[in-house]
């Protein structure tokens, strides 16, 4: 749970500032403008540009996060006269004051000469964001590393043509995020970006469980020694890595599968499917040392690899059609935690910001600020101040965009 006890009065505000300060705002401020300076020097002078201010950068942020409300497929849209069109807050900066900020915006203007990361212009934010998630909350023992569910804007992919559909860039980078199973805070953001389309590059990220286990180690470097369970899908799932992880105080419980597993040292006799008919809840078990490799039958063969559970624990797995079926501890608990981060996907992946730039790092930065909102809502959700006005996640993103454009309106929306 939080680490801080926020009192009955906190604003959203309060709690999107737990993650992105003013003084991370203010380094933004500071960053656009030197940008802009620079350009400017470059490409010749912009008569239209007046510094950029702390209050604008709020009221900036406040536009772009709109849309993860409002789901417009263009930021651009609050200005006009048609469906997006808000103009409660369009009066707050005009439409060329808010194209002039998002030209030059920047968190890094430049590359030092020391630098070789792709991600420089925006690895100090993601740190930031790192400290600010470890220092406000305390994850629970069991939690899930995964792909978090990124909803392209519905309305849009109903009624765009084919070609609309081909003409979106891909995304060039993966993210990644070790989030707690019981309350759906994001512990932990690995992002993975396509270099180039050669071994190491996205395209072969599916199918390379060495670079799934880069990832898995990178989300998992500041869980050494607390006792976490963490489950993982099959493309992660490796013994291994669950080896390695044991010798860190790490446990583990994951999914297996044949065709994207790495399945090195695994029994071949438990990999295949037995010629024999099966009734469902039925599991054949090897173990060796603290790892268990588990096969359970239900409607079809499930390969479990875990450390945390003892595979003579029973547990059970409920249908609502035909009831309760017999299985391994470890089943039940996999089946839980998943299920959980299912629900979580369902309710906040439609909240993720809409604008959609063509810079990799712009990209990352939106999705990041959108984690960093859910979070936040999550936080207040089991804080005092929830008790007090009761929030929906569509509420609470539009109180904090009202208090970041300084709207001085603090009643609930309906």
């Amino acid at each position: 749970g939080p680490t801080r006890k926020m009192p009955p009065t906190a604003s959203a505000m309060d709690f999107f500032q737990l993650f992105v300060p003013d003084n991370v705002l203010k380094n933004m401020v500071v960053q656009t403008n030197m940008y802009a300076k620079k350009y400017q020097e470059r490409f010749g002078s912009d008569d239209a540009w007046i510094d950029v201010t702390l209050t604008e950068m709020k009221a900036f942020l406040g536009y772009m996060i709109s849309t993860s409300i409002h789901h417009c497929e263009s930021v651009l849209s609050i200005w006009s006269s048609g469906f997006y069109s808000n103009k409660s807050i369009a009066l707050i900066m005009t439409q060329s004051r808010f194209e002039k900020i998002l030209k030059y915006f920047h968190i890094v203007a430049f590359r030092s000469s020391q630098t070789t990361h792709s991600l420089y212009k925006i690895q100090p934010f993601l740190d930031s964001l790192q400290n600010g998630f470890d220092s406000a909350f305390r994850p629970s023992q069991a939690q899930v590393l995964h792909e978090p569910l990124i909803d392209e804007d519905p309305v849009f992919i109903a009624t765009c043509t084919e070609r609309e559909l081909r003409k979106r860039k891909k995304r060039k980078f993966s993210l990644w995020v070790r989030q707690c199973s019981s309350t759906g805070f994001i512990c932990q953001i690995y992002v993975h970006l396509k270099e180039g389309s050669g071994a190491d590059g996205l395209d072969a990220l599916k199918n390379k469980p060495q670079l799934h286990s880069m990832v898995a180690k990178s989300l998992c470097q500041n869980a050494s020694g607390k006792n976490y369970i963490i489950f993982t899908g099959p493309s992660i799932t490796s013994l291994n890595l669950f080896e390695e992880f044991e010798k860190q105080g790490i446990y583990c419980c994951g999914l297996l599968s044949t065709r994207k597993s790495d399945c090195t040292g695994l029994p071949p006799s438990m990999l295949n499917n037995s010629a024999t008919p099966q009734s469902r809840g039925q599991y054949r078990i090897r173990m060796k040392g603290n790892m268990s490799l588990i096969c359970w039958y239900n409607k079809g063969h499930f390969r479990f690899l875990t450390n945390a559970y003892s595979p003579v624990q029973q547990g059970v797995i409920i249908k609502r059609k035909s009831g309760e079926i017999p299985c391994p501890l470890a089943v039940e608990a996999f089946a839980a935690h998943l299920s959980y981060i299912c629900k979580y996907d369902d309710k906040y992946s439609k909240y993720f910001i809409s604008h959609k730039p063509n810079k990799t790092w712009q990209q990352v930065f939106w999705f990041a600020i959108s984690i960093a909102i859910n979070n936040a809502y999550i936080l207040y959700k089991m804080s005092e101040a929830y008790h007090v006005t009761r929030y929906s996640r569509a509420q609470f993103g539009e109180r904090l965009v009202k208090e970041l454009l300084g709207l001085e309106d603090t009643s609930p929306t309906h």
